[in-house]
């Protein structure tokens, strides 16, 4: 099969993903792609938003569609890093075996990951960063495909851990889940509060996955838009030349060259899945919120004068 059927072929694929989807979930179409884009992209989510938003369903309902083993981890303040990547453990032969802990999915759910220590964090990071884990010295892969859909709450702050800005910076996107509209919630209350079952089929298998992953990295990609997204990324940084006065005001610390790489790996899959054969300034702008959002850090003049991260990051392109 050559490139352009196998695009062809992807595109056909994440229509009947979307489909199946929103069988289940009402509305939320930014944040079903960017969820798709993330993961055919092979990087990891964070999800922001009040609870009661279904973070967890939509979630739980992509790995359904994907045919991948899923789990979820509820994050709290006495989880320990052995709890989420196994132990070791005396058998009946009085040898040492390993017991896998439940990072050994396809798609891990880490909900409400700011509830749980830097030390628990910090081995789930590990996990993103290397798709591998170590425990009493010995290094164990994790399954392919693997993704991390990590989930916060934004408001209730008494009792956490806020993520610091470099563990911030493995995930890919940051996705902010909003309130329905009232259209959206009249459908919600109408399908949740009877007792139809809702069946989602498999759509996709992770060997297919895998393929479209390679497939993604290998378009081909015009060296303006290469230069664009770099150009994008330099204006958030203080001390560079390309940095506006809106920079200088607002921001008092800027994206690092991760953000580039995944601006462009992300309009890379954005193009693809709109059957496009390679990527465009258009498929940067359009990846640029989830991936700059938790990247750069606002100073206070800017809360003082009610500039939000996005309002800045619109502001740059």
């Amino acid at each position: 099969m050559s490139d352009v059927e196998a695009i062809d072929q992807l595109v056909v694929k994440y229509k009947e993903l979307k489909n199946e989807i929103h069988k289940v979930i009402v509305g939320q179409e930014d944040v079903v792609d960017q969820v798709l884009i993330s993961i055919f992209s092979r990087g990891h989510c964070l999800l922001v938003g009040v609870p009661g938003l279904a973070k967890t369903l939509l979630v739980n309902t992509i790995a359904e569609t994907l045919g991948l083993t899923f789990n979820r981890i509820q994050f709290t303040p006495d989880l320990m890093p052995s709890d989420i990547v196994g132990s070791e453990v005396l058998d009946e032969q009085r040898n040492f075996k390993f017991v896998k802990g439940p990072l050994f999915h396809n798609i891990v759910l880490a909900d409400e990951i700011n509830r749980t220590p830097p030390k628990t964090q910090s081995a789930l990071l590990e996990a993103m960063q290397e798709r591998s884990v170590t425990a009493a010295g010995n290094n164990y892969k994790l399954p392919a495909p693997f993704f991390v859909l990590a989930t916060q709450n934004p408001i209730e702050q008494e009792g956490t851990y806020p993520l610091p800005e470099a563990q911030l910076d493995r995930f890919m996107f940051n996705i902010w889940v909003d309130y329905p509209s009232f259209i959206e919630e009249l459908a919600i209350v109408k399908a949740t509060t009877t007792d139809t079952p809702i069946h989602v089929n498999k759509v996709i298998s992770g060997e297919e996955i895998l393929k479209f992953q390679t497939l993604i990295r290998q378009l081909p990609v015009a060296d303006n838009v290469l230069e664009y997204a770099v150009k994008l990324v330099g204006k958030t940084r203080l001390n560079n030349e390309l940095a506006p006065q809106l920079t200088k005001d607002f921001l008092s610390w800027g994206a690092g060259p991760r953000a580039s790489q995944y601006l462009i790996i992300g309009a890379k899959c954005h193009a693809a899945l709109k059957g496009k054969y390679a990527p465009d300034i258009e498929d940067v702008k359009a990846v640029a919120l989830p991936i700059l959002r938790h990247r750069l850090v606002r100073n206070y003049k800017a809360e003082a004068e009610g500039y939000s991260m996005d309002k800045i990051i619109t502001e740059l392109l």
